[in-house]
C-alpha cells in the first residue's frame, strides 16, 4: 500500500486531534517533505550518483578500517529502516535507495582499493632491470620522457612491483639505441624510490595515485637500452608511431612556435612542443584545458563528424527516406570518438570523456536530448563504477562539473525562456548568442573555481572571459581548420588552411597571455579544509538537481563553505616530511625559505600550500633571523608573542651541549636527523623520529598554535607509508 503526501497529512491531523505529541509534528515533517519529493520526483534518479559519490568521498576522508566500518554498519541500517518503517512512501524510499547507494560506493572503493594492492619499493636504491614500456608522455617544461614500465624476469630484494615510473632525459633518450614507445622492452638502470607521499597538508597525494595504479616505485634513469622494438609488439606500437609522426608534420607545418605545439596538442595530446612560458599563461589565464585532450575536443570531433555524415548522407534522397540516418551519424561519430581516443593516447580521462561521448549518442539514436543531468548522471554512475578512485581527482571534478553547470543552466527555465530561438533579426540573434556564451561561461568558472582552488590553491580570476572567447574559437575555428589543413594535405591545397589555423593559434596564444599579464590575473588560496570544500560540492549540487524553489537552500552551504575557505589561515610554518625543506611566512606576507638550492618542484609545492607566488627569501636574509652554516635561528611574532624557530641545515653533527642549549631557548626545531633526548624546545620538535609519524606538517600560530599533517588527512588507508 502507497501512502502519499495527503494521506500523511490526514494522519498528521488526527494524530493532533488526540493532543499535542512528537508523533503529530514528525507527520507533518513527514508530510511536507514527501510533498517536495513529490514535487521533484523526476529529478530523484539523478541523486542516485551523488549516494555513491558520498560513499567513495566518505571512505577517503574517514581515517581507518573501523570507520569504514561503523560508516558501513549505519548507512545499511538506516537503508533497512527506512525501507521497513517508510518504504511505503516516496520519500522513504528516496532516502532509503539513497543510503544504500553511499553504502555501495563504501563497499566498493575499498574493495578496489584491497584490489590494487601490488609490492612497492621499500627504501631508494639503484636498480637494473628489465620490462616492457606501458606508457609514454612526454614533458614538455622538463624536456623528458615519463615511462611506465612493467618489469620482467627476475627480481633481487623486495616483491617485484606491477609497474614502476621512470624519467627518462633527452641524453638517455637518444643514447636508448631504439624509440622509447609502448610495447618496448627495454633494461634500465635507475635510481628507485618508493611512491613519495604528501609533502606537506593539502598536497598532491601521488602516493595515492600510485597504489591504484599499481605503481611500485618511481626514479630517474641513469641508462636506458630497447631490448626489443615496440614494432614487434603490435598495434600499441604502430599507434604510437604514427602519433608522433603526426604530431611532428603538425609542427613542421605551423613552425617551431607555440601555434605548432598547440595545434599537436589539439590532434594528438602531445604537449612536448609547447615552451614553458607560453604553457604557463596558458595556466595562469584558465586556458590550460585547452591543452589536454578532454570531453572539449572529443565533443568537437564526434560532433564535427556526425554532422558531416548527416548532411553527406542527406544528399541522397533514397538514404533520407530508407534509413535513420541520425542513427548512422550517430554510428559514425561514435567510432570517430574511439578512433581519437586511441590516438590521443588513451589516457584514463580521455576515455571517461569517451564513454560519457557514447551514451549521450546513444540517447540520440534513441530519440532522446543531446545531453540532459539523466544522460550525465548514468555516465557518472559508469566512470564511477568503473574508476571509483578517479572521483577524488580533479579531471573527473573538473569535467563533470562543468557539464552539471552548463546543462543545469540551460535546463533552467528562465534561461530556455531567454535564450530561445524567436522571430528577431540578426543584430538581436548575435547578441542572445553573445548573452549565452557569457552566461555559460561564468556558470562553468563558478563550478570551476572552488575545485581549481582546493586541488591547485589558485585560479584565474579571468577565466571566464577568456573562455568566452577561447572556447568557440578552439571548438568552431582552430579545430575544424586543423582538420581541413590534414585532409587536404596530400593534394597540395592545405597552405591557406595552414596559415588560418596559426593566425588563429597566435591570438590564442595572445589571449592566453593577455589574461595572465592582467593586474590580480591570479586568486591564490592556502590548502582549503576539507570540510569547507564538501559544503560547496554539497550547496552546487543542491543548486544543480532540484529544480523547486528549495534548490535556493543550496546557497546556504555553499555561503558557509566559501566564508570557511576564506577565513583559513595561512600556515606560518610549513615543513616536508623529510624535515629537509622549511618555508616561513614572513611579517609581510612573504615566504623565506630555509635552503635556497631547492628544486622547483618543492618550491612550487610549498608556494601553492602557503596561498602566495614562489618568490623566496632567503631565511637568513630576515632581519630577525641568524644563519651559520649548519643551523639557522629566526623569530616570528605572531598571535600577540615572539615564537622562536630553530632548524638544522646541514648534515653535519653540532655538539651536543651547542644543540641543548639552543634547543632549550627554542619554541619549535625542525630536523631531518634524530635529535638527542636533551634537545626538548618549548613546544615542538620535530625531528626525524616525530616527522616519519606525522609526515610533513604545516603550523599555524596567529590564532592560537595548532598543527596540520599529513598523517592527518592520510589516516590509515593503504597507501600510507
Amino acid at each position: 500500500m502507497s501512502i502519499d503526501a495527503g494521506g500523511l497529512a490526514e494522519e498528521a491531523g488526527r494524530l493532533e486531534g488526540r493532543g499535542p505529541g512528537l508523533g503529530a509534528a514528525a507527520y507533518r515533517h513527514l508530510a511536507g517533505l514527501e510533498r517536495r519529493f513529490e514535487a521533484e520526483r523526476d529529478q530523484l534518479p539523478l541523486w542516485l550518483p551523488v549516494g555513491l559519490i558520498l560513499g567513495i568521498a566518505l571512505w577517503f576522508w574517514l581515517p581507518d578500517r573501523w570507520a569504514w566500518i561503523a560508516f558501513l554498519a549505519f548507512s545499511l541500517a538506516t537503508a533497512l529502516a527506512l525501507a521497513a518503517f517508510a518504504g511505503a512512501t516516496r520519500v522513504g524510499r528516496a532516502l532509503a535507495i539513497f543510503a544504500f547507494a553511499a553504502a555501495s560506493g563504501c563497499g566498493l572503493i575499498w574493495w578496489k582499493a584491497e584490489q590494487s594492492a601490488a609490492p612497492r619499493l621499500e627504501r631508494p636504491r639503484m636498480l637494473e632491470f628489465e620490462g616492457k614500456v606501458e606508457t609514454v608522455q612526454a614533458l614538455a617544461a622538463e624536456r623528458t620522457l615519463r615511462l611506465v614500465v612493467a618489469p620482467q624476469g627476475e627480481w633481487e630484494g623486495e616483491g617485484r612491483p606491477a609497474r614502476l615510473r621512470i624519467n627518462v632525459s633527452e641524453e638517455n633518450e637518444t643514447a636508448a639505441s631504439g624509440r622509447l614507445e609502448p610495447g618496448a622492452v627495454v633494461r634500465v638502470r635507475a635510481w628507485m624510490m618508493p611512491p613519495p607521499p604528501m609533502a606537506a597538508p593539502g598536497g598532491y597525494d601521488f602516493a595515492r595515485t600510485a597504489w591504484f595504479q599499481r605503481i611500485g616505485g618511481t626514479g630517474r634513469a641513469n641508462s636506458i637500452v630497447v631490448v626489443t622494438p615496440a614494432a614487434e609488439q603490435g598495434w600499441q606500437a604502430r599507434i604510437a608511431d604514427w602519433r608522433r609522426r603526426l604530431a611532428a608534420h603538425i609542427r613542421e607545418r605551423l613552425g617551431g612556435g607555440p601555434e605548432g605545439g598547440i595545434a599537436a596538442a589539439l590532434a594528438t595530446g602531445d604537449q612536448h612542443g609547447i615552451p614553458e612560458a607560453d604553457a604557463e599563461a596558458m595556466r595562469r589565464s584558465g586556458l590550460a584545458h585547452l591543452l589536454s585532450v578532454s570531453g572539449l575536443h572529443l565533443t568537437a570531433v564526434v560532433g564535427a563528424v556526425m554532422l558531416m555524415t548527416l548532411k553527406l548522407l542527406a544528399l541522397s534522397p533514397a538514404l533520407a527516406l530508407r534509413c535513420r540516418l541520425v542513427l548512422v551519424a550517430a554510428a559514425a561519430g561514435a567510432l570517430a570518438g574511439i578512433g581519437y581516443t586511441l590516438l590521443t593516447g588513451a589516457e584514463v580521462p580521455t576515455m571517461r570523456a569517451c564513454i560519457a561521448a557514447l551514451l549521450v549518442l546513444a540517447g540520440i539514436a534513441l530519440g532522446r536530448d543531446a545531453l540532459t543531468l539523466r544522460l550525465l548522471a548514468v555516465g557518472a554512475l559508469f566512470v564511477l563504477l568503473l574508476w571509483p578512485e578517479s572521483l577524488v581527482g580533479p579531471s573527473f571534478q573538473l569535467s563533470f562539473a562543468a557539464i552539471a553547470a552548463i546543462v543545469a543552466l540551460h535546463e533552467h527555465p528562465r534561461i530556455q525562456a531567454l535564450l530561445s530561438r524567436r522571430d528577431e533579426g540578426s543584430l538581436a540573434a548575435m547578441g542572445r548568442f553573445l548573452l549565452a556564451l557569457a552566461l555559460t561561461g561564468l556558470a562553468v568558472e563558478l563550478a570551476l573555481t572552488p575545485i581549481a582552488l582546493f586541488h591547485f590553491h589558485r585560479s584565474g580570476l579571468y577565466g571566464a572571459a577568456a573562455n568566452i572567447v577561447a572556447i568557440p574559437l578552439t571548438t568552431f575555428v582552430i579545430m575544424p581548420l586543423e582538420a581541413l589543413a590534414l585532409l587536404l594535405d596530400p593534394i597540395g591545397l592545405s597552405a591557406p588552411f595552414w596559415w588560418l589555423a596559426g593566425r588563429t593559434l597566435s591570438f590564442l596564444v595572445w589571449l592566453a597571455h593577455a589574461a595572465a599579464g592582467a593586474p590580480g590575473a591570479v586568486a591564490l588560496l592556502p590548502a582549503m579544509p576539507r570540510g569547507a570544500f564538501a559544503l560547496l560540492v554539497a550547496g552546487g549540487l543542491w543548486i544543480c538537481l532540484w529544480r523547486t524553489r528549495w534548490r535556493r537552500l543550496g546557497l546556504v552551504p555553499v555561503g558557509v563553505g566559501a566564508a570557511w575557505a576564506l577565513a583559513t589561515p595561512a600556515p606560518d610554518l610549513i615543513v616536508t616530511g623529510d624535515g629537509r625543506h622549511l618555508v616561513l611566512r614572513t611579517d609581510g606576507g612573504g615566504l623565506a625559505l630555509l635552503r635556497p638550492r631547492a628544486g622547483d618542484y618543492v618550491r612550487d609545492t610549498l608556494a601553492e600550500l602557503a596561498g602566495a607566488e614562489p618568490d623566496y627569501l632567503d631565511l637568513e636574509s630576515l632581519p630577525t633571523a641568524a644563519c651559520s652554516r649548519d643551523l639557522c635561528v629566526a623569530d616570528l611574532d605572531r598571535g600577540g608573542r615572539r615564537w622562536r624557530i630553530l632548524a638544522t641545515r646541514s648534515a653535519h653533527f653540532v655538539r651536543w651541549d651547542q644543540m641543548v642549549r639552543a634547543c632549550a631557548e627554542a619554541d619549535i626545531v625542525v630536523a631531518d636527523r634524530m635529535l638527542p633526548r636533551g634537545c626538548v624546545p618549548r613546544w615542538l620538535k620535530a625531528d626525524r623520529m616525530l616527522l616519519r609519524r606525522t609526515g610533513g606538517i604545516a603550523v599555524k600560530l596567529d590564532s592560537g598554535p595548532g598543527i596540520d599533517t599529513v598523517a592527518g588527512q592520510v589516516g590509515r588507508h593503504p597507501w600510507a607509508p
